[in-house]
């Protein structure tokens, strides 16, 4: 990957992440898959509070991404939106209920890369970079 296609992928994912900020999603967490994955260089996890904002959140980011793609984005999950996956290809979101995302632990399946945590309490923009142990 050059240097302006990693930058201009690290410019959509901060978007995306600020998509996800501004309806409110919660525990938004971002993983560089690059070294370790092929399918994709990105992972943005993030919740939603209930079915409905899962499916809202899912929305909202489908219509938006769709105008800035050049390719279609694969949706996974929509008619019980209890885990919702878009697919942009360099980057996968999982929009998840809280409990189906506890349940799954894809921050510790794929935690051992670098990982961003955002916090988005108060809608600020400040993310802290973590490192985790592999499982």
């Amino acid at each position: 990957m050059t240097k302006a296609t990693a930058t201009a992928l690290d410019t959509r994912v901060d978007h995306i992440v600020g998509v996800l900020d501004k309806h409110k999603a919660e525990d938004i967490t971002t993983i560089a898959l690059s070294t370790e994955a092929g399918f994709a260089d990105y992972m943005i996890i993030a919740s939603g509070q209930n079915p409905r904002h899962v499916r809202s959140l899912a929305d909202k980011l489908r219509r938006d991404l769709k105008g800035r793609l050049q390719h279609p984005i694969e949706v996974e999950g929509m008619p019980q939106c209890n885990w919702v996956l878009l697919d942009t290809g360099d980057i996968i979101i999982h929009i998840f209920l809280p409990e189906v995302r506890a349940f799954y632990k894809l921050e510790k399946l794929w935690g051992s890369n670098a990982t961003i945590t955002h916090n988005t309490s108060g809608h600020d923009k400040k993310t802290a970079l973590t490192q985790q142990a592999p499982l």
